[in-house]
């Protein structure tokens, strides 16, 4: 890096627009120096301050009485009883997915784990949230493939199961992967460990792997779109190593079972700079570093690429003085770096010295307090004209719609991606990925958390606001199909350009989805991450605020699964149907149509539903549940007798919506359950009493589905087009 070009001109290509630099230069009073310059470039970046969500998200509810820790931290963190909590949070690893992406995914991964251990919790289960361009883009099979094997890669190395999640294709993610990776981790809820910084003197201590070149601007390069030449940002991406983060991980868990530590934080983005001035904000204190005795493993690295280096699987922590020599004796035991590279100070000033001299020396309070913060204008999305099932073409004919809809990418069975993911190590996995949500035995007990992972992009980019509801919403709806009480979300917020209004307006109304659907369910946000600036030459992503959520089972032999049981059994709909096909995958799959409105979203039927629908699966009422989302009823019904390799039968009431609409048709708030054909009455007058509406559509029977008066059609054939798609898609040249 030449220091002698025009600082302005570098602020420029560090992503600093020309009032921001005179920001920087307001705040030191001076001109800054190379090294200086970089730290202001990467912590006033999108992607480390969040300077176009930060009003927003503000509006989002945080608090219950079940919330120990909300956003602010490495991890939310929930209270599930006994003196346990579940620490979580997912976040995106978007851009460097789509440059490298084996090592882009994989750092992702090694990353949110560290945000979770970093707060004294085992990571327990990984999940992760995957939107790829059309099947047919020439880089689409490179990219699937890259992504798995490094998400599959990490985690199996560091022995913890990948439960879930979801994988969605369209065009709009053609330049623009999204690769959202979360982590759920348990803790003992009074060994909760916290990043601010305290106790004036304390030593600063670094371990973990050391500081190499690569990553360096990796949060600068999250924070602005691609073009043309973005392979050129190679560079940018870290590489990871699982088996020193496994280390990693089991020294620091032991050391925290000691006294030792007074603050810990995970060198994510912008690595050293980000996790150094976060700590020294937080508790309002000054920070100095020693750069020489960071280790490092390249010769002649500048401070400046010290740094900006986000070289994975490395720890900042402040300890107790006197505690050095136990904590260095655990780190060299499991053969990981230790190294004391600073001390804190009253100065309220971060000070970096290498070679004897000064390098840097920044007040702390403008990097992270004062960092820039927009109210960006923005334009509400134009809502689409009303679609009435009517309206829909109908099918040529219906078995020919649920070959279709069955086998489309979004719908086709995702084993060949989970296979690859170690998925029962740990041996407390009760439920596999295939179902609602996950489900993972909190180790010794006898209850479980569940996870799932939920969102639907082409609602979003019709309707923002109500697609974040949505995603939400479903959420909430997959946690309590596996009869599990909704705690709390984290969320990854996946947008384009918000410098741009409408891409702008899509953020706001998603956040404001979100906010309503959170309060309504009494469905916390506990953490999460923003991630904008997700386009190619001014193509955006669609938007694509994932949701991922956890709730628990007090009893785990209370769990519920889609497999239907047994024949003769009595499907029951649990939902008001009105065929809503706006937006929908049969419009888009059959029809090649991508219009409408999304689905509405009734909040308080949603809850009343929900609520109905958990108690029954409590009461042990329940055989198989399965929410109603993408594709309908008959997709749903499809599903659950694929997973119990039983049939069923169904009948489409007279006074319904068209045929096409009351089975395709994705109306929320809705579950499909199966009773014992005795408890039938019971629940449809329980249903009554609570104001819920449900009926019985038909039975559990042989091996065959069928709609009578339409078709019938082999479970054999349902699961051939179900499971065929992507093996064959990945296997082709």
């Amino acid at each position: 890096m030449n220091e002698t070009k025009d600082l302005s001109d570098l602020a420029a290509e560090f992503g600093l627009t020309a009032k921001e630099f005179d920001r920087v230069v307001s705040a030191l009073g001076r001109q800054p120096n190379l090294t200086e310059l970089g730290i202001f470039s990467v912590m006033w970046s999108e992607h480390c301050s969040y300077k176009s969500s930060k009003k927003w998200l503000k509006t989002l509810p945080t608090k219950a009485d079940w919330v120990i820790c909300g956003p602010g931290e490495n991890a939310g963190v929930i209270d599930i009883g006994d003196g346990q909590a579940a620490v979580f949070k997912m976040e995106s690893h978007n851009h460097p997915s789509f440059i490298e992406p084996y090592q882009g995914a994989a750092t992702g991964v090694g990353g949110i784990m560290r945000d979770v251990f970093t707060m004294g919790a085992r990571p327990v289960a990984n999940m992760n949230a995957l939107r790829f361009g059309d099947p047919d883009h020439p880089k689409t099979r490179h990219l699937i493939a890259g992504v798995v094997a490094g998400i599959g890669g990490y985690g199996n190395c560091m022995g913890v199961p990948t439960v879930g999640g979801e994988t969605n294709f369209h065009r709009a993610y053609n330049g623009n992967i999204l690769v959202n990776a979360m982590t759920v981790g348990v803790a003992d809820a009074d060994r909760i460990f916290y990043s601010a910084a305290a106790g004036i003197g304390n030593p600063v201590v670094y371990v973990g792997s050391k500081t190499g070149r690569d990553g360096i601007h990796g949060a600068t390069m999250a924070s602005a779109e691609f073009d043309d030449d973005s392979d050129a940002k190679r560079p940018t991406v870290q590489v990871g190593d699982p088996f020193t983060e496994k280390l990693l991980l089991e020294a620091c868990l032991e050391l925290m079972a000691t006294d030792a530590i007074v603050a810990i934080q995970d060198m994510g983005a912008a690595g050293l700079t980000c996790s150094s001035v976060e700590m020294a904000d937080k508790g309002g204190v000054g920070l100095e570093l020693d750069l020489d005795q960071v280790p490092v493993r390249e010769t002649g690295m500048t401070p400046y690429e010290i740094m900006l280096s986000e070289s994975q699987e490395r720890m900042l922590m402040v300890l107790e003085p006197g505690k050095e020599d136990m904590a260095r004796a655990i780190f060299e035991k499991w053969g990981v770096d230790f190294a004391i590279v600073g001390r804190l100070t009253d100065t309220g000033r971060f000070v970096l010295r290498k070679d004897g001299e000064v390098v840097g020396d920044i007040p702390v309070r403008p990097l992270v307090d004062d960092a820039p913060e927009y109210d960006r204008p923005w334009t509400a999305t134009e809502p689409a004209a009303p679609l009435p099932a009517g309206d829909v073409p109908a099918p040529n004919d219906l078995q020919s719609a649920l070959e279709t809809l069955i086998a489309c990418p979004d719908i086709a069975r995702k084993s060949w991606i989970w296979e690859q993911y170690d998925h029962m190590v740990m041996a407390d996995t009760a439920q596999r990925p295939g179902g609602d949500a996950a489900v993972v035995r909190v180790h010794g007990t006898q209850k479980a958390l569940a996870v799932s992972t939920d969102c639907t992009p082409r609602y979003g980019a019709a309707d923002p606001t109500r697609g974040g509801a949505q995603a939400v919403a479903e959420c909430w709806r997959n946690l309590t199909a596996v009869g599990a009480r909704p705690l709390a979300v984290t969320d990854c917020l996946n947008f384009g350009n918000p410098e741009r209004p409408e891409i702008m307006g899509q953020l706001v109304g998603a956040i404001q989805g979100m906010g309503d659907a959170c309060r309504a369910l009494d469905f916390p946000v506990v953490s999460g991450n923003v991630s904008l600036y997700n386009e190619t030459n001014g193509e955006a992503i669609q938007p694509t605020p994932a949701i991922g959520g956890v709730g628990l089972l007090d009893d785990l032999d209370l769990m519920c699964t889609t497999a239907i049981k047994a024949p003769g059994e009595t499907l029951i709909l649990v939902g008001d149907t009105a065929g809503h096909l706006g937006q929908s995958l049969y419009l888009r799959e059959v029809l090649s149509r991508e219009d409408g409105p999304p689905p509405p979203v009734d909040l308080a039927a949603e809850r009343r539903n929900g609520d109905f629908v958990r108690s029954l699966i409590r009461d042990r009422r329940v055989t198989a549940c399965h929410d109603i989302a993408d594709g309908g009823l008959l997709i749903a019904l499809a599903e659950m007798c694929l997973a119990g390799e039983i049939g069923a039968e169904i009948e489409v009431p007279g006074d319904a919506a068209p045929a096409h609409g009351w089975l395709f048709g994705e109306d929320q708030a809705r579950y499909l359950i199966s009773v014992a054909s005795e408890n039938a009455a019971a629940v449809l007058e329980k249903a009554a009493k609570a104001g819920v509406p449900a009926m019985v559509i038909g039975e559990t029977r042989g091996g065959d589905l069928t709609v009578r008066g339409h078709f019938t059609i082999s479970l054999g054939k349902i699961r051939d087009a179900n499971e065929h798609w992507l093996p064959a898609y990945m296997s082709a040249p």
